[in-house]
């Protein structure tokens, strides 16, 4: 077993998917139509790391529970890792497309991390090795 997507709740799809693909460099992996469970129009939007096997499922907020969600799905933590081979390239890269970074990197025992937000504002840790 493997897993699959991770649902990530967004405000909006196509600014979501610039985010994930432009700025992180994410591949637009599928960008379907679909409906929700009571037949509304929704969007089945996929992203992931090339070369990963788990990706992102990028699911727009249904409704004011919904969209409390958005940016609070780890409850103020860091709740989604994104390791890097080149940790320094990526950061300055990532620096230079704007992202929000909370934390400067640091070494860890298990690496070098640092914590930026999503266009969401959800906070990840973005490793590599030190």
């Amino acid at each position: 077993m493997q897993i699959d997507l991770v649902a990530l709740i967004v405000d909006e799809y196509d600014s979501a998917i610039a985010f994930f693909t432009r700025v992180l460099g994410f591949e637009l992996v599928e960008d379907s139509p679909s409906l929700t469970n009571d037949g509304r129009p929704k969007r089945w939007v996929v992203v992931r790391p090339p070369g990963a096997q788990t990706g992102l499922l990028l699911a727009r907020a249904d409704g004011e529970h919904q969209s409390a969600a958005v940016g609070h799905q780890a409850a103020g933590r860091v709740g989604l890792f994104l390791r890097a081979d080149d940790f320094e390239a990526t950061y300055r890269r990532m620096i230079e497309a704007g992202v929000t970074f909370v934390r400067p990197p640091r070494t860890e025992p298990y690496g070098r991390v640092a914590v930026f937000l999503d266009i969401a504002g959800n906070r990840w840790d973005l490793l590599g090795n030190a």
